[in-house]
């Protein structure tokens, strides 16, 4: 039975992303695109995290990903921005940690302000307006790299705010080698992306095993202890249906999320 609490969450969500929806019919009728553009767009929703939604795990089936073949890299689905960025309302100076609740055990992650402060300003933004609350981590990969998405309203890789925040920290992983990538370690929270820069949205990964990819993920923040544990567990038993990059077997759902200042 669904409690009067979680009945309250999901419906704080859903008029959130009501809002973000008529936020963005009104900007489309303001500035219709064209034909090519709209049947671009059209083709790279219907891919869903198929691009490069950095962790833009490159859900299969997206072309022009610079990191080599689809399901390589974590990847959310490329969006209009229809919404305005968040005003920058986080202490800079200061640690921030991000609590996420889930049903297969608490991740706590720590979050630097002065080093990604508009990263660590939308995440306290959206998990004070409860989005992430009743959300599931939709992408598990097994092979090649080893993360979990999550931080999609939809649970398919192709939901987001409605608005785009930059790049940061990108060089605070070393200097990339001779294929391009640097090494994200077990334990890296960072943003995921369309594989254009400037694109991350609301979607992330947690890296529950050494993992290189392109130094074009913003990283933010790093898991506990406890929290990697966990996330390596739903990892041990795999993707749903034997695959190496889907659902995981183990459903993960983000219960609650919160942001505070350490």
């Amino acid at each position: 039975m669904v409690s009067s609490d979680q009945r309250r969450r999901q419906l704080a969500r859903e008029k959130y992303a009501r809002q973000q929806e008529r936020r963005q019919e009104a900007r489309l009728k303001a500035r219709r695109r064209n034909t090519v553009i709209a049947a671009s767009l059209a083709v790279v929703l219907a891919a869903g995290g198929a691009v490069y939604a950095s962790v833009t795990l490159t859900d299969g089936g997206s072309k022009g990903s610079d990191d080599g073949a689809a399901g390589t890299t974590p990847t959310p689905t490329a969006s209009e921005s229809t919404t305005p960025e968040p005003a920058l309302t986080v202490d800079k100076k200061a640690t921030y940690t991000m609590a996420l609740k889930t049903n297969e055990g608490d991740v706590s992650i720590a979050m630097d302000a002065a080093k990604t402060p508009r990263t660590v300003n939308s995440f306290k933004h959206l998990a004070d307006k409860k989005y992430f609350d009743g959300t599931k981590c939709h992408r598990l990969t097994t092979d090649g790299i080893f993360v979990l998405q999550c931080g999609d309203p939809k649970g398919d890789g192709t939901g987001g705010p409605g608005y785009t925040i930059p790049d940061e920290n990108l060089d605070s992983l070393g200097k990339a080698g001779a294929d391009g990538s640097v090494t994200f370690p077990a334990g890296t929270v960072a943003m995921a992306n369309t594989g254009q820069p400037g694109t991350g949205g609301s979607q992330f990964f947690l890296v529950y095993k050494d993992t290189k990819l392109p130094p074009s993920y913003t990283p933010f923040g790093k898991i506990d202890a406890a929290g990697l544990k966990a996330v390596q567990e739903v990892a041990k038993a795999g993707v749903d249906g034997g695959a190496t990059d889907g659902a995981p077997k183990k459903p993960v759902t983000i219960e609650k999320a919160t942001v505070t200042k350490k």
